[in-house]
């Protein structure tokens, strides 16, 4: 008796758009990502933005009880949520605990588990910061979600991932410190956004 061969499986919508996402050659300095079903394309950085980054990613190197590592163009693959088979996200910083050496031989796009902190500063579409990549981030389970918002001129620490959410929220105006948990046991000074 011949077996029957198996059906091959139809490509979903979810499928083509992540196979199309993927496909982009996006011009040089301008980043994809592929947050709650949407495409988002984001040309390069404006100078504050960029101080902003260099602000925290100092201060985390020089004073985190933990030794950091920090990317600044890491693709993180985030759990379902939403529309999309996957998000994929580039934080506009991502930290993880040195020891892990977690970036060492990692995929352009890899898994979020062992991140400790993401953070983001607001460009030209600041909804998505404090929105959709917020629900990414928390389904992700990455403890720490750290967003300048330079429209609102605050700083906002979001821990304690539950579902597609953060449960604690801490914000703070520019100029004010910002308390990082361990492994970070720090206060973010953010003087310099003033």
């Amino acid at each position: 008796m011949a077996s029957t061969p198996k059906p091959t499986p139809t490509p979903t919508q979810d499928d083509f758009l992540l196979e199309s996402f993927l496909a982009l050659e996006t011009p040089e300095g301008f980043k994809a990502e592929l947050i709650e079903g949407d495409i988002v394309v984001t040309p390069p950085p404006d100078g504050d933005h960029e101080d902003a980054i260099d602000m925290i990613v100092r201060q985390v190197h020089r004073h985190a009880e933990t030794e950091m590592q920090a990317s600044g163009n890491k693709g993180l693959i985030l759990p379902r949520g939403g529309l999309c088979p996957k998000n994929r996200a580039i934080p506009d910083a991502t930290f993880a605990p040195r020891g892990l050496r977690l970036f060492r031989g990692a995929e352009p796009w890899m898994p979020c588990e062992g991140v400790a902190m993401v953070a983001e500063v607001t460009s030209r579409k600041p909804l998505g910061d404090r929105a959709a990549k917020r629900h990414c981030y928390a389904r992700g389970g990455i403890p720490l979600y750290l967003l300048v918002d330079r429209e609102q001129g605050r700083v906002t620490l979001l821990s304690e991932p539950s579902g597609d959410d953060y449960a604690r929220t801490v914000s703070v105006a520019f100029g004010k410190p910002v308390p990082l948990p361990e492994p970070f046991g720090f206060e973010l000074d953010t003087a310099d956004l003033v």
